[in-house]
């Protein structure tokens, strides 16, 4: 059966797997081979219609358009930055805004989606957190980002190679749609993203992590965690109150033990509040025993909020005192700094303008 949908709205056709497709038909009466063709449609012609899907008999069309509709997202404005970034506001169907990112490296193309409207975690150097959570997104409302960023690179006859979920939300408080969008762009009959070319970030959920370990993914996790020590990252990430560093790292654990795949701490260095000396020899010790990375982020200041960005050696000392240590690390390239880049920026912004 379709799943549910979040917006009360008939549910999206992108929210099904392969599987669930070849389902809904057989119960439909028709023929289970036919979901490939529709699966070919909307992942590899990309079609904007149901009814360009010429090669279904004209009662199947008229029965998927009765169902289910494909008109997700509607985009509102587009940046594109000098360095190729392109960060894209679209609009939902009952009128809420989520954001979706391009990003250019040496290795492809990095779509960064979204996966709630808001969020309710909290960080206190996030914008996507400002006015708090506003519900889940379908799994096809996160499979719809991948497919826009897509026909985006299309027209320059690029392809997306790899997608990060690291947009706007907490990914593990939408595990069921995560699980669906994973398994749909994962798909080699579709969209075909490699497994180790997707990243899930989480920012702690500790019972999803243990979850996704036991699920045999080779997806990649990385881990958003900011602070070396519970005390601070509690200032920092109020998640840390109810799922503990050390708890934390027990789940870090298990997962790398369970999957034998490294994981991939995020570390945002915040000028004066966690990039001293101290603070890297601390997070040495917390994860020198774990096969694990470190990728250091000089964070985008965010107007609505009091960090400043770590000056450049800083960041450079802070990198070199995690290697002396034995600790694989790098810097994250910055995307978009000269457009609103940080995680929900544009959001708040056309929140702003929209309420004003």
């Amino acid at each position: 059966m379709p799943l549910a949908s979040n917006t009360g709205t008939k549910p999206l056709l992108y929210n099904l797997t392969l599987d669930e497709l070849k389902n809904w038909l057989v119960e439909s009466g028709e023929k289970a081979f036919r979901a490939q063709q529709i699966f070919d449609w909307l992942y590899v012609k990309r079609v904007a219609s149901i009814d360009d899907m010429s090669n279904l008999p004209k009662d199947l069309r008229q029965k998927l358009n009765e169902q289910f509709r494909i008109d997700s997202l509607k985009e509102i404005t587009r940046q594109v930055s000098q360095d190729g970034t392109i960060k894209f506001l679209f609009q939902l169907v009952d009128g809420h805004a989520i954001e979706t990112v391009i990003m250019r490296h040496n290795y492809g193309n990095s779509v960064c989606v979204t996966t709630q409207v808001g969020c309710r975690i909290g960080c206190t150097f996030c914008a996507s957190t400002l006015g708090g959570l506003k519900r889940n997104l379908d799994a096809g409302e996160i499979v719809a980002q991948v497919l826009m960023a897509q026909r985006s690179l299309d027209e320059q006859g690029e392809r997306a190679s790899h997608v990060v979920v690291m947009g706007i939300g907490e990914p593990f408080e939408n595990f069921d749609n995560l699980l669906a969008f994973l398994n749909i762009i994962n798909d080699n009959r579709g969209l075909n993203i490699g497994a180790r070319h997707i990243t899930v970030s989480t920012s702690g959920i500790v019972p999803k992590i243990y979850e996704f370990a036991d699920k045999g993914l080779q997806i990649n996790l990385a881990i958003s965690l900011h602070a070396p020590n519970s005390e601070l990252r509690s200032k920092l990430m109020p998640i840390n109150r109810g799922f503990p560093l050390p708890k934390l790292m027990e789940a870090c654990r298990y997962y790398i033990e369970k999957t034998g795949r490294r994981i991939s701490f995020e570390y945002g260095l915040f000028g004066g509040q966690n990039d001293q000396p101290e603070h890297a020899e601390e997070l040495a010790e917390l994860i020198g025993d774990m096969l694990c990375h470190v990728n250091l982020i000089p964070v985008n200041y965010v107007p609505e909020r009091d960090y400043v960005r770590t000056p450049r050696n800083e960041i450079f000392r802070f990198k070199r005192i995690l290697e002396e240590k034995g600790i694989n690390v790098t810097i994250r390239r910055e995307h978009g700094s000269d457009i609103a880049a940080a995680c929900g920026q544009l959001r708040a912004q056309h929140a702003k303008e929209t309420a004003g």
